[in-house]
């Protein structure tokens, strides 16, 4: 036989400086005689020569030392003997890399709190994809992604919807590539964020982020949309299918869009809707699905006469539609003489022996190719009767059947003639058998010879049972001594499999004359007619019976919609197999566009018996669609549904529930904004659908009305110059269709836009506590004097010398009237100035206050440390620490002492430059951390490894006192903790 693949060679990627000095490209093909290996490399064929960095291994090739400029590319195994040559798939060399990111510097940006900014990424040279991060100020303070920012997986780039405060910094991209065994990772260089202190106002939804117009991919795949927006407040991200529902397989985070396992069925258009209380932006675009391709029909291995006709047939599918072409040991074949190539059929004509070898055929579109293979044996024998010859002794029953068989080797097929003695029996050229009957009064010659018939002595009996019970059929015969006598079963004339049985059929005994059959679990498909047969080597007995399995109802069919209203259908249907059990009711089904879940629906009647075939389905949505499904029950259950109806879609009705969620306020001054929950595709009732907003001010008689279009609205704005702020209104909504309008909600207060604040804090007061941190306090301004609603109090500070606009800013949540700052600079002069903010704004800066912050905290730490051990206590010394000029006065020491490394350490305070500390009986050593502290702060630490005697010159003596001392320097995992030990005059 000719060669067949079992291996071959797989799309390989070798990363760029990589530690590996090979590259193997596996081929093994199953042959007789062995085959012998070629490869080509871009279609031509490679020189395997001693020196040559390419070698053979079995048929493997191997490529040492792999370089990107001489062996990308794509290579094809050849496998030969002497029946034929096949070519393996392609398989292509790829090169990993990843370049470093531009060494030029990255300009600043700087632009006002609240708006949204990108940063580009612009990414090296890599191969392939990489993986994206951003960097805040140092590694590895990555940037966690989040409904204010987003990390693009396909540019790189960084959106933040809407900037804070927080953002200011150093900004860094992060690219990651993984290649098989090589992780790499580069970053760029920094971009600097700075953000202009003014009061942000709100603007709508802007789509920076876009899928394409048109998006590929390959069925299976995981397809992934993006689409982020900036906006203030920050946008709320939708994703909606246009022509068609939703898909069970969405997955992921607002602002990307994936589909596992993508089919044809997620082909379509899509659109993003970005949103906010300002307004709203939409982006769409499409999904095309391709397939690469795959076989549905192939050749495979024929033997056929000489001078006779074959065609051949291979059918892909795939998507664009694959073209095919076919080989003939390994080279391409075309139409010629007898030979017709058209498509995926190849035809031959009176084949010769030199049509014989091996076939290929090979489907191929832009995502893939795909190959089959066979063998094509052209034969020609005469006839020949050496492999099944004709038996020259054959046994059989009195008054039975015998068959003599009858099967030469030949090609062309042989003409088959039967002789008695020397009587022609038969002229036939396709008869290959012959039956001979016998009578009692002994064989015919020249060789059948009788012998006792085979009977069945206990036949089976039939029997009617439930689905899931067990059962054992018997079957006991007779039949002559001398010969062996085995037991077959069949079901409705098909035998029996045991072995692919699944457990429900075995054989019930082990003794010669019975052939029970046990069945296990029975199930419906186990009802029919079985048949035991007895059979020796002459003759055979049957006996059969018939086995009921009773179980729940089959599914009811042909499932018809009828008399379609708004929230009623008229549904029927036509019974299906009772299953010999007699269906008790029915339950009617019904799934939405909404759901992929059947959820059982009310009727009338109520309960639907067992010998009705319609019934009205009830309390159904209007203008939804809907599908059907019916299921029949009997006392042993409930049976398998029927296929569903066709899809149906209900009447239009008038909106029968009102929007949820009325609310409001905020805005631009002299606006009133009201908002809502928008309604659920559940509670439209029809299309055409929008909103009616009424409002009126607090206290007034007339009401005005506004119509808001769209289904997917949840705000109105009311603007007019006569609306003072904080003013309450009483508003109220309801939804309409093109059937008309539904209920009123529930009347609700919405206050119209606030104004910032009026007044300014007073009594404003800073006072230094540490070198880099301060205390601020103030007299709170009164709630007559904020137009709306206090959120708090905003403070800013700045150097003497600088501009208040460069204040850096510190807010404050609620009533409280003072704050904590940190992060201040030592020995510094500051201003301080205090605002009230409410969701208008900030109001108007109290009269600054001035503080200077402390000199900081004496920098040399405690030195020349030395303990003496007296009993139960250890006496540590050192020498005192004086603060320079322009450090902050010592007022005494703090010191730190932790037992080992697990234990919690102890705080200690001292005045003066020692401490006794009490210790345990079982002391051996101990960490200690001194370090000055005063009102600038906490200085720099000494740490000192405190050893008892352990008999070591390492060891300070129980009396002794060493002045200097021993500095640890410890490094720890989770495994193990090492000290270096120095002496160090201090």
């Amino acid at each position: 036989y000719g060669p067949v693949f079992e291996e071959q060679p797989s799309h390989t990627l070798f990363p760029e400086g990589s530690a590996e000095e090979k590259v193997t490209l596996s081929c093994r093909a199953r042959a007789n005689p062995p085959a012998t290996y070629r490869w080509k490399m871009n279609g031509t064929e490679l020189k395997l020569e001693p020196d040559s960095r390419y070698r053979l291994v079995a048929g493997d090739l191997v490529i040492s030392n792999p370089v990107k400029s001489k062996d990308s590319g794509s290579y094809q195994c050849m496998a030969t003997n002497s029946r034929g040559t096949v070519v393996s798939r392609e398989a292509s060399l790829r090169f990993g890399f990843l370049q470093e990111f531009s060494a030029e510097e990255r300009d600043p940006v700087k632009i006002t709190e609240g708006w949204g900014v990108m940063f580009s990424c612009s990414p090296p040279p890599h191969y392939p994809g990489v993986s994206y991060r951003w960097l805040l100020n140092e590694f590895p303070n990555f940037i966690p992604a989040d409904e204010r920012r987003f990390i693009s997986q396909t540019t790189g780039n960084l959106y933040i919807a809407k900037t804070e405060a927080s953002d200011m910094g150093n900004y860094s991209c992060f690219a990651t590539s993984h290649m098989d065994f090589i992780t790499k990772s580069v970053f760029s260089k920094f971009s600097r964020l700075s953000l202009a202190a003014e009061d942000a106002r709100q603007f709508p939804p802007s789509i920076k982020a876009r899928f394409p117009a048109d998006t590929y991919a390959l069925a299976g795949q995981l397809v992934t949309l993006e689409c982020f927006a900036f906006g203030n407040p920050v946008p709320r991200i939708k994703w909606r299918k246009l022509d068609g529902p939703q898909s069970s397989k969405w997955m992921g985070s607002e602002p990307l869009l994936q589909i596992q396992n993508a089919g044809f069925e997620d082909e379509g258009t899509y659109e993003c809707e970005a949103e906010n209380a300002k307004g709203r932006d939409t982006h769409q675009g499409r999904i095309i699905i391709h397939a690469q391709p795959e076989w549905l029909d192939v050749i495979s291995d024929t033997e056929a006469d000489i001078g006779s006709d074959l065609r051949w047939s291979c059918v892909a599918s795939g998507k664009p539609r694959p073209a095919v072409r076919w080989l003939r040991d390994g080279q391409p074949l075309t139409s010629q003489n007898r030979i017709e190539v058209s498509g995926g059929e190849l035809r031959f004509s009176k084949l010769v022996l030199e049509d014989s070898g091996m076939y290929q055929c090979v489907a191929e579109n832009k995502h893939g190719t795909v190959y089959a293979s066979a063998e094509l044996t052209v034969q020609v024998l005469a006839p020949d009767f050496r492999l099944n010859p004709v038996k020259r002794l054959i046994p059989a029953a009195r008054s039975g059947k015998v068959i003599i068989p009858c099967q030469p080797r030949a090609a062309p097929k042989a003409t088959i003639l039967w002789t008695k003695g020397t009587e022609l029996l038969v002229n036939s050229n396709n008869l290959a058998k012959i039956i001979l009957f016998f009578s009692t009064k002994g064989p015919s010659r020249p060789f059948p010879f009788p012998a006792d018939a085979t009977k069945i002595t206990l036949a089976p009996s039939s029997a009617d049972i439930n689905v899931g019970e067990n059962l054992t059929l018997q079957c006991h015969a007779s039949h002559d001594p001398t010969m062996d006598l085995t037991f077959t079963w069949s079901l409705d004339d098909f035998p029996i499999d045991f072995d692919r049985s699944e457990g429900h059929y075995r054989r019930a005994s082990a003794k010669e004359a019975i052939g029970d059959l046990s069945i296990s679990n029975a199930q419906l498909r186990h009802s029919g007619r079985y048949t035991c047969t007895a059979q020796t080597v002459v003759d055979s007995a049957s006996e059969s019976a018939t086995l009921t399995v009773r179980g729940p109802p089959g599914p009811p069919g042909g499932v018809v919609v009828r008399d379609i209203g708004d929230t009623s259908v008229q549904l029927s249907w036509s019974r299906g197999f009772d299953n010999h059990s007699p269906i008790a009711r029915y339950l009617i089904e019904a799934r939405t566009l909404l759901s992929s879940q059947w959820k059982q629906m009310r009727t009338n009647p109520i309960n639907i018996e067992g010998n009705a075939e319609t019934a009205q389905v009830v309390n159904l949505i209007p203008w939804m669609d809907y599908e059907f499904r019916v299921l029949a029950s009997n006392i042993l259950g409930i049976g398998e549904p029927s296929l569903p109806s066709s899809k149906i879609r209900t009447k239009e009705a008038a909106p029968t529930v009102a929007p949820s969620g009325l609310g409001g306020g905020g805005g631009a001054p002299n606006e009133l904004i009201i908002t809502w929950t928008p309604t659920l595709r559940d509670y439209q009732n029809g299309d055409g659908f929008g909103y009616i907003v009424s409002f009126r001010r607090k206290g007034s008689q007339d009401w005005l009305r506004a119509r808001v279009p769209h289904a997917e609205s949840l705000h109105f704005v009311y603007r007019n110059e006569s609306i003072a702020p904080y003013t309450p209104f009483e508003v109220k909504i309801k939804a309409y269709n093109s059937k008309g309008e539904g209920p009123e909600s529930l009347t609700a207060i919405v206050y119209s836009a606030e104004e910032e604040p009026k007044a300014a804090p007073y009594r404003v007061t800073a006072k230094s506590v540490l070198s880099s941190e301060m205390d601020v306090s103030w007299e709170p301004v009164e709630q007559g004097e904020v137009t709306g609603v206090l959120l708090g109090y905003e403070i800013r500070y700045w150097k003497d010398g600088d501009k208040e606009e460069a204040a850096d800013r510190v807010r404050t949540a609620g009533l409280v009237t003072s704050a904590h700052v940190t992060g201040l600079n030592p020995n510094t002069d500051y201003h301080v100035s205090v605002r009230a903010y409410n969701r208008a704004g900030t109001g108007p800066p109290s009269p600054s206050t001035n503080v200077t912050t402390t000199r900081p905290p004496p920098k040399r730490p405690p030195g020349n440390i030395s303990w003496t051990f007296s009993g139960s206590t250890v006496s540590i010394k050192w020498d005192p620490v004086v603060a320079k000029a322009d450090e902050s006065a010592v007022t005494g020491y703090k010191m730190l002492y932790r037992q080992d490394s697990h234990s919690a350490p102890t705080l200690y305070l001292a005045s003066k430059s020692h401490i006794d500390i009490p210790i345990p009986e079982d002391f051996t050593h101990a960490f200690v951390q001194i370090r000055v502290t005063g009102p600038g702060g906490d200085g720099t630490p000494a740490e000192v490894h405190i050893l008892r005697n352990s008999g070591t010159s390492m060891m300070v003596e129980d009396s002794g006192t060493r002045p200097a001392p021993h500095i640890v320097v410890m490094a720890t995992n989770s495994l193990l903790m090492v000290a270096l030990i120095s002496s160090l005059e201090l």
